[in-house]
């Protein structure tokens, strides 16, 4: 119980001559929720189906509550929701939840687990005739069933409505409190920085940036607004107080960094009074991990 949940050095996996990951070490403390993340094709499936034991590492060290990933005593022990897939087809949500609950010693109730998930009343429904985001809640219920010490989600609330959502979320939560290590990739920021007690940020496959959501997107204050696109930020600068940045990111939303208070806020809203611009949605926030992750991963589409 003293090593971690999940413990990864060095770690290198190639597909031909391409390098998926490139000497990635990561660490997952047990009863912990550790979220990891990346752009796409920053090595993220491929550490995570390592550590799954669904592939194997051309060289480094994985272990997972201890153990070699591919050590048959661990599949009682590890919950996995794959992001697609994994589910025959013909079978019926209720009969995959009661096969899934047969492999572990102590399952939660399976009945109630649907319920828990709204899914009652598709407990008869093929596989292939659920909604993706029913067959999604159906994935996450199968990978919590046996009770496990440790759990992987990728891309939990992929397609989930935003009441699926908060459920997940909800269950992730409770997840934690038991005890329970989770280890989950997403690509919604927002998610990562409500839901985890460690975050990761990976690219080209290696660790770029890891610590709590506090600590990486830190305690800067940004002031924010939105307004007519192509802004004279150059002319605004020079009515801002020395050391001031701006920048337009995305289209029409305006970020103002330096020192933030009152006297920068008067300084831009008389600015904007006297260009005849109109801000919407004007406020005083801090970085967001969505901030951080397209700072440390560019924007460039992958």
């Amino acid at each position: 119980m003293d090593s971690p949940a999940v413990e990864i050095v060095d770690l290198v996996k190639r597909y031909g001559g391409a390098t998926a990951v490139d000497g990635l070490t990561l660490r997952a403390d047990r009863g912990a929720v550790t979220a990891v993340l990346g752009p796409n094709g920053a090595g993220k499936t491929s550490t995570i189906e390592i550590c799954e034991g669904f592939r194997t590492a051309d060289s480094g060290t994985v272990r997972v509550l201890g153990l070699d990933p591919r050590t048959p005593a661990l599949r009682p022990r590890v919950g996995v929701m794959l992001q697609a897939g994994g589910v025959p087809p013909a079978m019926r949500c209720a009969e995959w939840l009661q096969l899934s609950a047969r492999f572990h010693a102590r399952p939660l109730p399976p009945r109630a687990l649907l319920e828990r998930l709204g899914l009652a009343e598709h407990a008869r429904t093929p596989f292939r005739r659920l909604s993706g985001g029913q067959q999604q809640r159906l994935s996450l219920a199968a990978a919590v069933v046996g009770r496990p010490e440790l759990v992987f989600l990728d891309e939990p609330t992929a397609g989930l409505d935003p009441q699926a959502r908060h459920a997940c979320w909800d269950l992730v939560g409770e997840l934690r409190a038991a005890g329970v290590s989770v280890v989950l990739t997403t690509h919604h920021m927002d998610e990562a920085e409500r839901l985890s007690d460690h975050v990761v940020i990976i690219d080209k496959g290696r660790v770029v940036a890891e610590g709590s959501p506090a600590t990486l997107t830190g305690a800067e204050r940004q002031l924010r607004f939105r307004a007519r696109p192509g802004l004279a930020l150059e002319e605004l600068l020079n009515a801002l107080p020395t050391g001031s940045a701006a920048k337009e990111s995305p289209t029409g939303h305006y970020i103002i960094e330096g020192q933030v208070g009152p006297e920068l806020l008067a300084t831009v809203t008389a600015w904007c009074a006297a260009e005849g611009v109109t801000t919407d949605d004007l406020s005083i926030e801090r970085r967001t991990l969505e901030d951080v992750f397209l700072e440390l991963t560019g924007r460039e589409l992958r």
